[in-house]
């Protein structure tokens, strides 16, 4: 299958390319720089040069591939604090990419997050894939995606858990908490810290959007968790340790200052459980979980907040 990845050269795309590559699947991957073609190029991918902007060469690009994955987000813009435009961008682009591939029954997997059933008010319970919501920041471009399933499209959507760990992450949530226990000489946590943040291997969520680009079926959300739900308090711990710092409780006013853009949601308890995904696609997660992850060492080269 000739695939369009967005995001290819990104950590994610950067196991998903290699996987589909193993799998005999052709690959062209968006690039916006000459370090992403670079990259792309060395493991044998085709590179498209554009970004998320430039509708019209998503709009090419999908239309020329039998199938498409989509990863990209701005991620920078989010972190400078332009969170609604890195969302209007995302939803433009899946928006694109399905009229491209309306009516023909190609497979389009997108991506969204699980930590959208926390911020939509799912809780007491861990959320499941059948879970639906209404709309909202990024939840309208997954529910764009999955309606395409009425258009002729063979969509599917991967939530991703808010941390998705492995040597390949350098600029995720994971890095981000290191690198903020790093400055501020303490490893935090909010309240008595019993929230739980789900979690899976880079490689392990690679597997499962090659899974889902070869057999999803139309209209399918999946959920990329292998640890349903981790203590917050467990996940400073371990860092603290690596760090050699003390790990302490903070009070949910004083998390802005500590925490910054992830102020609003070091304090979530986002459980969430794969179990419809691994029935349906046969997936099973193979790799270390994200304790024993951020035990091996590789996050702490160069922590930097």
């Amino acid at each position: 299958m000739r695939v369009f990845v967005t995001g290819a050269s990104g950590h994610i795309g950067s196991a998903v390319v290699p996987e589909l590559l193993g799998a005999g699947h052709e690959v062209i991957g968006l690039a916006r720089s000459d370090e992403s073609a670079a990259a792309l190029t060395a493991v044998g991918a085709s590179v498209h040069r554009g970004d998320l902007d430039d509708l019209a060469g998503l709009r090419e690009a999908a239309a020329a591939a039998d199938g498409v994955i989509h990863l990209a987000f701005k991620h920078d813009a989010m972190r400078a604090g332009d969170f609604a435009g890195a969302v209007a961008a995302d939803l433009a682009a899946v928006e694109t990419i399905g009229a491209a591939l309306e009516g023909s029954g190609k497979p389009f997997v997108s991506t969204s997050g699980t930590l959208m059933l926390t911020l939509a008010g799912i809780t007491g319970r861990p959320g499941t894939e059948r879970d639906v919501l209404d709309g909202g920041p990024r939840v309208d471009a997954e529910n764009t995606a999955v309606a395409l399933a009425a258009r002729g499209v063979r969509s599917s959507v991967v939530r991703l858990p808010p941390l998705v760990h492995s040597s390949l992450d350098h600029h995720g949530f994971g890095p981000t908490l290191i690198g903020i226990a790093h400055s501020k000489r303490v490893c935090a946590y909010v309240g008595d810290g019993t929230n739980r943040w789900p979690a899976v291997h880079t490689l392990d969520a690679a597997h499962l959007y090659r899974l889902a680009l070869e057999a999803a079926p139309a209209g399918s959300r999946l959920h990329a968790v292998a640890d349903e739900g981790v203590p917050f308090r467990d996940i400073a711990a371990v860092i603290g340790r690596q760090l050699n710092l003390a790990v302490t409780a903070i009070a949910i006013k004083d998390a802005a200052e500590h925490f910054g853009f992830l102020a609003a949601l070091v304090s979530l308890d986002n459980p969430t459980s794969s179990a419809h995904t691994s029935e349906l696609l046969d997936w099973l997660p193979t790799h270390p979980g994200l304790i024993d992850d951020l035990a091996a060492g590789h996050y702490y080269d160069n922590p930097t907040a």
